[in-house]
């Protein structure tokens, strides 16, 4: 497996000079992400095809861009990932002609679901798409419990639309998901939160999907907003320092959601994923500290899943984190950057964005979920 690296930046691409000499031979897949108003003004994908013109080009919008050990803005963060044994098929389908995110995601997999299948990488649309419900979809097909990690795109802290694209320019509504197929591909995976969690728990008394309207047979939003104290009048901005701890009914293992946006005429909450009705709720708060000490312990967790092979660290890690983690860390966000680059090592090259959503496993052994306010790390090698 070889690697090569690019960031667009002020209207030209420079290269990593860390990256690998690709030899052109082997399947190769390229992932971008950027700033949506750069992918589409400045016919990214255009010159991404000029230059792999045999590649899978796979792009998606984001609200930050990790390149490296950095965290940049207004750039396109690209990796170009040339395999020797491995295969990769690309599908995307369009989710407004789709009758549902489940469906859509049902037909992701049926696609893909092939001989020698070992991985499946799902870039989505952000706002468009309910991604609790993408990912139902996906693993209800998913006997053999294939590893399935990915995000949904982002629109930086703006949440009016974002784009994916597949082999094309990105458009809004789009769904991305990659298969890898052959027994030489190692993938680990970690996922990790790392907030305080206050106050008692609570029922979910009526939701929908993922509009939330009561908590203990009382307004979600008032409630929530009592909450907050001095926050409350800046939401929806502010619901991203005080997520939803989520514990669904009869069950141990909980998912951190948060808000999209509010309705103040009906007094409910719009999620980023699923609020079940009849779960259990907790309200949550930052700890910066614990923030960048959970992506250490997600990177730690995805080389555990390789005992074997502890000491050869991923030649690639792909790095799909919360914009709500970006906002509340602010100019200390490199900080979760710099844990991560200090347990693999400087050989392993780092990409990744700041997302709407999260989809990982929460551990090896779990079907994927669709997180929020996670840092959730990829890797790849090749045997």
């Amino acid at each position: 497996m070889k690697i090569k690296q690019q960031l667009y930046k002020d209207g030209q691409f420079t290269t990593n000079q860390a990256s690998d000499n690709l030899t052109g031979e082997g399947a190769t897949l390229v992932l971008a992400f950027g700033e949506k108003y750069v992918l589409v003004n400045d016919d990214v994908y255009g010159v991404l095809k000029k230059d792999n013109p045999q590649a899978d080009i796979v792009l998606c919008s984001t609200a930050g861009e990790i390149y490296d050990e950095s965290v940049f803005d207004h750039t396109v963060s690209v990796v170009i990932i040339e395999f020797e044994k491995t295969r990769v098929k690309t599908i995307s389908v369009d989710i407004k002609q789709m009758p549902s995110s489940f469906d859509a995601g049902q037909v992701l997999f049926d696609e893909l679901n092939n001989v020698g299948l070992a991985y499946i990488m799902v870039i989505s649309d952000g706002g468009l798409v309910n991604g609790s419900e993408l990912v139902r979809g996906i693993e209800s097909l998913n006997i053999n419990n294939i590893p399935i990690t990915g995000g949904l795109a982002g629109d930086a802290d703006k949440f009016n639309y974002t784009v994916v694209g597949c082999n094309a320019i990105p458009e809004t509504g789009k769904i991305v998901a990659i298969g890898f197929y052959g027994d030489d591909l190692q993938i680990g995976h970690g996922s990790f939160g790392g907030w305080d969690i206050f106050g008692p728990e609570k029922k979910v008394t009526r939701s929908v999907e993922n509009r939330l309207y009561e908590i203990d047979n009382k307004s979600a939003l008032e409630l929530y907003k009592q909450y907050l104290g001095k926050y409350a009048e800046e939401l929806p901005g502010s619901a991203l320092l005080f997520p939803l701890y989520v514990r669904p009914e009869g069950g141990i293992n909980s998912v951190v959601r948060t808000i999209l946006s509010i309705d103040n005429d009906e007094q409910s909450m719009v999620f980023a994923g699923d609020i079940p009705q009849g779960s259990y709720i907790r309200f949550m708060k930052a700890n910066f500290d614990k923030l960048i000490d959970a992506a250490s312990h997600a990177a730690g967790n995805t080389l555990t899943q390789f005992p074997e092979h502890n000491e050869a660290k991923p030649k690639l890690a792909l790095l799909i984190s919360c914009v709500g983690r970006k906002l509340i860390l602010g100019k200390r966000i490199e900080e979760e950057i710099e844990a991560i680059r200090e347990t693999f090592g400087k050989s392993t090259l780092l990409t990744g964005f700041y997302s709407y959503g999260e989809i990982s496993p929460l551990n090896s052994r779990a079907k994927c979920e669709l997180h929020n306010q996670t840092m959730t790390i990829t890797t790849f090698n090749e045997d």
